[in-house]
């Protein structure tokens, strides 16, 4: 876990990538984004938690700092009652890194990893889109107290839903999550995660009955 504030790791991410502008004013906008108060679960918590997840999994990307970029947008819009959250994820993401100056190829991937996070289903190979999603749902291999903090706080961003109909939705996505080849393609993330977030998710499903 870094020792680092958000923002500074947002502008020493930014330096490394080649930024031609400051890039306080863009780190601003994207935690602004990130603490807005329709969020519960997908708020600046799993930011930095993604954020973490991605470090501790660098050794098995191909660009780690472009994974960290992709982290950094891949909720930066984010409305539960919306299903273009990703697109327009990645849309931000290649307006605000092309003003920043990084380069057509980087901002190309970063837009690219940020659409992968729809299906967490990285092609064989794709190193990068690997450490991303596994990051992503690291929070599925959590302790079960934690996973169930993060169950509730999903609930909470769609209290709107009526119950019956939540619960038919939630169980159709732990299913999917299920039914993927696998749900962590790392080494590091397998073995930590994998067991874990399994019974995590059957036991999700048996509560929802």
């Amino acid at each position: 876990m870094s020792s680092e504030s958000l923002p500074e790791r947002w502008s020493a991410l930014l330096h490394r990538c080649g930024a031609s502008v400051d890039p306080e004013p863009y780190g601003r906008d994207l935690l602004k984004r990130w603490a807005e108060p329709q969020r519960r679960y997908h708020a600046t918590e799993h930011l930095r938690a993604v954020l973490d997840h991605v470090d501790a999994l660098a050794e098995h990307a191909g660009d780690p700092d472009t994974v960290r970029l992709a982290a950094w947008f891949h909720d930066a819009v984010y409305r539960p009652d919306r299903s273009e959250n990703e697109e327009r994820s990645a849309a931000l993401a290649v307006r605000a890194l092309t003003e920043a100056g990084l380069s057509r190829e980087r901002v190309a991937e970063v837009a690219r990893l940020v659409r992968l996070t729809v299906t967490h289903r990285p092609e064989p190979g794709d190193r990068d889109g690997e450490v991303l999603c596994d990051a992503d749902l690291a929070v599925l291999g959590g302790p079960p107290e934690a996973y169930a903090a993060y169950a509730a706080a999903v609930r909470e961003e769609y209290a709107f839903v009526p119950e019956e109909d939540f619960r038919a939705g939630r169980a159709a996505i732990l299913r999917q999550l299920l039914a993927l080849p696998a749900l962590y393609r790392t080494p590091t993330a397998l073995d930590r995660f994998d067991a874990a977030a399994r019974a995590n998710l059957a036991a999700e499903l048996t509560r929802l009955g």
